[in-house]
């Protein structure tokens, strides 16, 4: 099975993966250059996908101290 990606609807995304006839219309799409705009776009995704992940783990702790200063201040009342 194989499968393409329409020149015209890849031009709205980004115009410089498209190449065009001689009246200017989309073309091609210019494949080799799909993959690396999606490395990048992985790369950036995969950063913040670890800074929200780093995130969570510093306000789990927090969460931890306070539970544990809360009980802590229950216990003296």
């Amino acid at each position: 099975m194989r499968f393409g990606l329409v020149a015209a609807q890849v031009e709205w995304v980004n115009p410089a993966l498209v190449v065009h006839d001689e009246q200017g219309k989309p073309f091609s799409v210019r494949y080799e250059a799909v993959n690396a705009m999606l490395l990048n776009e992985f790369l950036e995704e995969h950063r913040k996908v670890q800074q929200l992940e780093a995130n969570d783990a510093e306000q789990q702790r927090e969460i931890k101290a306070l539970v544990a200063t809360v009980k802590e201040q229950a216990a003296q009342i």
